[in-house]
């Protein structure tokens, strides 16, 4: 196990009557990636701006790479970079010459600042597109261009707040190709997102945040197991979806979910076997046309610790960029 080289400690945080952060608790293995998921307001991007040292918290204590993110900023802003949920360039230079003018802004020289500018728009898929207005870059592009602007210094931690925010399937497919790359090299990534499907893709760990704190942290795996395995039915007579999640809910005490016709339980590890539920629904007289087994989703962990579904079920954008919404409710038994 690698040393942890983000720690957070009981960490508040208030603007006025809000309580933005309660006593939040965070800890990220060096060289990993941590997926931090939660809903609008629930202090993940707080906790960013805590850690970036970009705001102070009131109560607690955080460190990168040992460092105190208060009492030691600066050498903290020395390892670090961020990419907000916003692309921060300027649309009037050139691709080259946005990262030419971070990189003097992160007071490297000119020539280093056009050397390591020219190797981030190469080893990033962006040399073509170098030397072209950045207003005429696609919203893939600009994050991708935003992205890299936080990685002139060569930090030891990023932070990406939300870096997918919006993008088409293709360019959320870019960035995350741009995060396994930076890993591979040793960069740590914390990374909040909204997108479960992101946080499984990427995350070596993952913190779930909800009212200001951690509710929960682990594998993609170990939060899975948590809420045991899934059962799955479809209904040949879907008219009949209340009377089997009923059954459902009385085998194994869980409250059923359904999604499109589509009958989803948890089952407590060794209590039920899908053969049980089988002959269940056949001795009540329903007919299932499928029945399946397998491990649970994010999506059904997030709303197993929280009590609601994350906001990604419900405005995951097409390939266009706007959002589409997926229904998924509670059957009342």
């Amino acid at each position: 196990m690698s040393e942890a080289i983000i720690v957070a400690e009981g960490l508040h945080k208030r603007f006025g009557d809000t309580h933005a952060l309660r006593g939040l608790d965070l800890s990220v293995r060096q060289g990993s990636v941590c997926g931090v998921l939660g809903p609008n307001g629930a202090g993940k991007t707080t906790a960013v701006r805590i850690l970036a040292t970009l705001s102070e918290p009131d109560e607690g204590q955080a460190t990168i790479a040992g460092y105190d993110v208060v009492r030691r900023a600066d050498e903290v802003r020395r390892r670090i970079g961020l990419a907000g949920q916003h692309a921060a360039v300027d649309e009037k230079l050139s691709g080259r010459d946005n990262l030419r003018m971070f990189g003097r802004l992160y007071h490297l020289s000119g020539k280093a600042a056009r050397l390591r500018a020219d190797e981030l728009l190469e080893r990033f898929g962006l040399a073509d597109a170098g030397d072209r207005i950045t207003g005429t870059y696609s919203g893939g592009m600009r994050r991708r261009l935003d992205l890299i602007t936080s990685l002139l210094i060569r930090p030891q931690v990023l932070f990406l707040d939300e870096p997918t925010t919006g993008l088409d399937p293709r360019s959320r497919g870019e960035i995350w190709a741009s995060i396994r790359e930076l890993v591979s090299d040793g960069t740590t990534v914390l990374l909040t997102t909204q997108y479960l499907d992101e946080a499984d893709h990427l995350a070596d760990d993952i913190a779930v945040v909800d009212h200001g704190k951690v509710i929960a942290q682990g594998t993609p795996d170990e939060l899975k197991a948590t809420i045991g395995d899934q059962v799955d039915v479809v209904l040949t007579d879907p008219a009949e979806v209340t009377h089997a999640a009923r059954i459902l809910a009385g085998m194994t005490g869980g409250v059923p979910t359904v999604r499109d016709g589509r009958l989803s339980l948890a089952i407590p590890s060794g209590q039920v076997r899908l053969a049980d539920v089988v002959r269940e629904l056949d001795r009540e007289g329903l007919t299932a046309a499928d029945v399946a087994l397998r491990r649970p989703t994010l999506d059904e962990v997030f709303l197993r610790l929280t009590g609601h579904p994350a906001e990604s079920n419900a405005t995951e954008p097409d390939e266009t960029g706007s959002q589409k919404a997926e229904s998924e409710e509670e059957v009342n038994v």
